[in-house]
């Protein structure tokens, strides 16, 4: 619930107490992952499987460090493990949202490949804000894929 982090989570600020069934709810889905540094919890992030025609594509999101933890690498860190974790398990192309007001985010996930492919326009609104915030699609192939268009 940090103020530098929690604009982008997804979820308003909310007491400790509020926030301990969704907490669960993410930890119970067996695909949040806790990042800790020497035994302090330093990141997080979600990484989900699509369901049938889809299952090659996972998507990853709820991604936060530290705000300590800025430029340390971190971040890429924690990335890189949860792409080549989805290799592993098949996985062929990673989506994920991100705030269009968030340009730091932007330019990290473009520095690591991943590509522009669509706007949701006025996606959410934050309950401090009297706008409505768009959010970005961006997706990154792990390997080229053919496509019926290749054919």
């Amino acid at each position: 619930m940090h103020e530098e982090v929690v604009p982008y989570l997804g979820f308003d600020p909310m007491a400790k107490q509020s926030f301990s069934p969704i907490f669960s709810s993410l930890i119970n889905s067996r695909c949040f992952f806790v990042v800790e540094v020497e035994g302090a919890v330093k990141g997080f992030y979600r990484a989900t499987r699509h369901e049938g025609r889809a299952s090659h594509t996972a998507y990853l999101g709820t991604l936060a460090v530290a705000p300590e933890e800025k430029g340390s690498g971190l971040a890429t860190r924690m990335v890189a493990e949860a792409i080549e974790d989805l290799k592993q398990q098949g996985v062929l192309r990673v989506e994920l949202m991100l705030e269009a007001d968030n340009p730091r985010a932007l330019a990290f996930y473009t520095k690591l490949g991943f590509v522009h492919e669509g706007t949701l326009r006025a996606a959410y609104k934050r309950s401090n804000q009297a706008h409505y915030t768009d959010e970005l699609l961006l997706a990154k192939l792990l390997k080229p894929l053919p496509r019926a268009s290749d054919a």
